[in-house]
């Protein structure tokens, strides 16, 4: 990666233009998409002691030696204080969230890895379980202070399996500049915006004789590429539609009919016409959507809360703004579970699911820019982060191991971004959190529960790729497709 610069297109792409986004989310970036340095593909992870606990996980968009891993140290300084003897280590899995969970399905399934703990797409969830890869857990494990909305994601067939960890929801990001120069008199959205309001404001900024931002390019820009952003967004897309197509019922059996299909391709179709959005989103992922949005060449962005504190890092609270996503938005994250291959260490595993669970780790997860799921991390004040260092706190102001009101707790060693340019509320949290995020959080819908999420999603993003094609078929044909494919890998009964 170049200083000052995000090349984000994969090879093949090179011909497109680049922009220079500023240092600050060249560096966050270059952050959220190499984590800490990841274990190779294939490798076996054997414990470096007897009693470790070994945590498998995706990248942490927080950086190298991010808030996940922070909380990992507290406990195990925790575990030093009490002289347990154990230690809890994370190993980032490297690739596309559709490679790591083939990486942990080859590795659980074949015992050629020792994890214990695991961090799982919320719609992993219910494969892992079906597949008995991952242990059941107790009940109390997901209380009540965990969103409702979010809570469900852990359970598969009545049982819980998983424990919330971080959680997220598609939110709409907008350059309130681009507004402000199109003489738009109100542009603060907070409060909601629908997509013919967004169309409306995209014609105002390209009306003739108007004075266009100099890297401006098209209204709107998301995640069209051919993996699980596409799914993402033809999900919300399909859920918005007139009937709310939801494919399948709670126990993954597929629901949808070829009429609901049909008004669910031409809402997306609706979404992604040419006259509004970017090019390039049909083969954008979340960082190079988030790169073209920054670089100025759209108004709007669909895109993840982790956006909001990598956007503030090169752009003012003056140019950009978030609001809720028009329509329905789907609802993605992290579930915690415990391998059945760690029948040796479970009850220790359990434990520190516990602790990175906790009101205290997830009110630490929301400072630095995850959506955390639990309710008193938004709402309650007395709740506060004094296990890790939030972004641009100084090290005096965090917790040392006893400190009251944390017990247990450490002081995690510096973030890799020390720079906060997040705005935050007067208690420190990121100020859209209690206003936006948990509203949206609460409303938001899940992407189809069964143990074939694989299958479905592959088949899914493939089969609507036609769509983005040179010569795209109509709606009901498309449609018709569509539920053919769905019915060969779906249970219907």
């Amino acid at each position: 990666m170049t200083k000052g610069r995000v090349h984000a297109r994969a090879a093949g792409t090179a011909g497109r233009r680049t922009y220079g986004c500023g240092l600050a989310l060249t560096l966050l970036l270059t952050a959220a998409c190499t984590g800490g340095g990841p274990t190779p593909s294939g490798v076996p992870v054997s414990p470096g002691g007897s009693g470790d606990i070994i945590v498998a996980s995706g990248r942490d968009v927080t950086g190298k030696g991010g808030i996940r891993q922070q909380l990992i140290d507290a406990w195990n300084a925790r575990q030093d204080k009490e002289h347990t003897g154990v230690h809890a280590r994370l190993v980032e899995l490297p690739g596309s969230a559709d490679e790591q969970r083939s990486q942990l399905l080859g590795a659980l399934q074949s015992g050629g890895a020792q994890y214990d703990v695991v961090n799982l797409d919320v719609t992993w969830v219910p494969e892992f379980a079906a597949a008995h890869l991952i242990s059941r857990l107790p009940d109390g494990l997901v209380g009540g202070d965990v969103i409702k909305s979010v809570a469900s994601t852990a359970r598969w067939d009545g049982r819980v399996y998983a424990v919330p960890f971080n959680s997220d929801v598609g939110l709409l990001y907008y350059r309130r500049d681009y507004l402000e120069q199109a003489h738009i008199r109100d542009t603060d959205l907070s409060q909601g915006v629908s997509w013919q309001r967004l169309r409306d404001l995209t014609d105002t900024i390209e009306a003739p004789g108007a004075r266009r931002p100099g890297a401006y390019e098209k209204g709107w820009t998301t995640q069209l590429g051919p993996y699980e952003g596409r799914t993402v967004n033809a999900v919300e897309a399909f859920l918005s539609a007139d009937g709310g197509a939801a494919l399948t019922d709670d126990r993954g059996r597929y629901t949808a009919s070829v009429p609901e299909l049909t008004a669910g391709v031409a809402q997306l179709r609706a979404r992604a016409q040419a006259a509004y959005t970017l090019g390039d989103a049909v083969r954008s992922d979340e960082t190079e959507s988030l790169t073209d949005f920054a670089d100025g060449r759209t108004a709007f962005l669909r895109h993840w809360p982790y956006a909001y504190r990598t956007l503030h890092q090169s752009l003012g609270d003056a140019q950009v703004g978030v609001a809720p996503l028009p329509g329905r938005a789907v609802l993605g994250g992290q579930n915690l579970a415990v391998s059945t291959r760690s029948p040796g260490r479970a009850a220790e595993a359990k434990d520190l699911i516990g602790f990175l669970t906790s009101r205290e780790s997830e009110r630490c997860l929301l400072d630095a820019g995850f959506a955390a799921t639990r309710e008193s991390a938004y709402l309650d004040d007395e709740v506060t982060c004094g296990t890790a260092r939030s972004p641009g706190a100084s090290p005096s102001s965090v917790a040392s191991p006893g400190s009251p009101g944390s017990p247990g707790s450490a002081q995690a060693s510096p973030s890799a971004e020390s720079a906060d340019r997040m705005p935050r509320d007067d208690h420190g949290r990121p100020r859209y959190a209690r206003t936006i995020l948990l509203p949206a959080l609460r409303r938001a819908v899940q992407r189809p529960r069964t143990p074939f999420y694989g299958a479905f999603t592959q088949t899914f993003a493939t089969e609507l790729g036609r769509l983005f094609g040179e010569h795209p078929p109509g709606d009901a044909e498309l449609a018709a497709a569509l539920d053919t494919a769905l019915r060969r890998i779906l249970p219907d009964r």
